[in-house]
């Protein structure tokens, strides 16, 4: 037999990439954790983790196993948290959201939600994917609007995400640039967006640390190598930067602000882009998971997503 309490300390080395952080995360020592993946070795006449000086890595045994406890993770906190609500008094919905879906596509839609709903307790989360989808599949979170790059979306139907993903959107990057920079004059008098070639002698600002790597795989596409002056974590300073001349910048399209000294231009494809979606738990039941249903309903509703230019 399995045991449980094993499986949740391999689940957190894995998380964690070693003993000494899975240990600081279970408030226990090293050795101690080491000792309960022995254990759990030795039960399984298998090893479920490779050690070397570099770290921790699991086993394809291991890989099997944290699966298995992710799934009971989430199994015992939805559990929790449908008891919880057998006694509370009010009905919760807690949404997870990254930041600039949160300022753009979030509030009209729940603009009408709370007017619909004025006894739910409405809890919002800021979070990036990597948090968010996590929260949704533990139970911490009931729907989380989140994205991902080019590649297989977070969820399929029948994996063992226990997540289902709704598709809501595309959002392109766009270069943003001063409105006198020459390739947006050029796109004034002829509106054919620029090819990433034709700007490689720029200086760059990243609007995402996450973007970096994308935005580096379609540069090697274009065959040139770019000059990136920062990799900003907020759109609005990337965008200042830009302003005060010290590049141009890539931005998602939600993220664009707005400014007359500024133009957004999209990019001759193949061009760098997000895929927003809808996250929701297979797993959930009751109340709080019809209400994420309804919001869920209500964003897919909404037009298009789109972002006006900086122009």
């Amino acid at each position: 037999m399995i045991d449980v309490q094993r499986l949740a300390v391999l689940r957190e080395v894995a998380r964690h990439g070693s003993f000494n952080q899975a240990a600081l995360a279970l408030h226990c020592t090293p050795s101690a954790v080491s000792q309960q993946i022995a254990a759990l070795e030795r039960s399984l006449g298998a090893r479920a983790v490779e050690r070397s000086t570099r770290g921790v890595t699991l086993t394809d045994a291991g890989r099997l196993l944290v699966e298995a406890a992710d799934a009971i993770a989430a199994e015992l906190a939805d559990t929790q948290q449908r008891l919880d609500r057998l006694t509370a008094e009010q009905t919760t919905l807690t949404v997870a959201t990254f930041a600039s879906a949160g300022r753009r596509l979030l509030p009209t839609a729940l603009a009408g939600f709370v007017a619909d709903h004025p006894q739910v307790e409405l809890t919002i989360l800021e979070a990036e994917p990597e948090e968010s989808l996590p929260a949704v599949r533990e139970g911490r979170a009931d729907l989380a609007l989140a994205y991902h790059f080019d590649g297989p979306p977070p969820a399929r139907p029948g994996d063992r995400s226990g997540l289902d993903w709704t598709p809501l959107g595309v959002d392109p990057l766009r270069v943003v640039l001063p409105r006198r920079h020459p390739a947006a004059a050029r796109y004034r008098t002829r509106p054919e967006p620029p090819h990433l070639a034709e700007l490689a002698d720029q200086r760059w600002i990243l609007g995402c640390h996450k973007s970096a790597a994308q935005f580096a795989r379609h540069a090697d596409l274009a065959g040139v190598e770019l000059r990136i002056s920062c990799t900003a974590a907020d759109y609005d300073f990337a965008q200042s930067l830009v302003r005060a001349g010290v590049g141009i910048a890539l931005i998602p399209e939600i993220g664009l602000t707005r400014h007359p000294e500024l133009v957004a231009l999209p990019l001759a494809e193949p061009s760098p882009r997000r895929h927003l979606g809808l996250a929701l738990s297979r797993r959930r039941r009751g109340p709080a998971a019809r209400l994420a249903e309804e919001l869920a309903s209500q964003l897919l509703g909404q037009t298009q997503v789109s972002a006006s230019p900086a122009s």
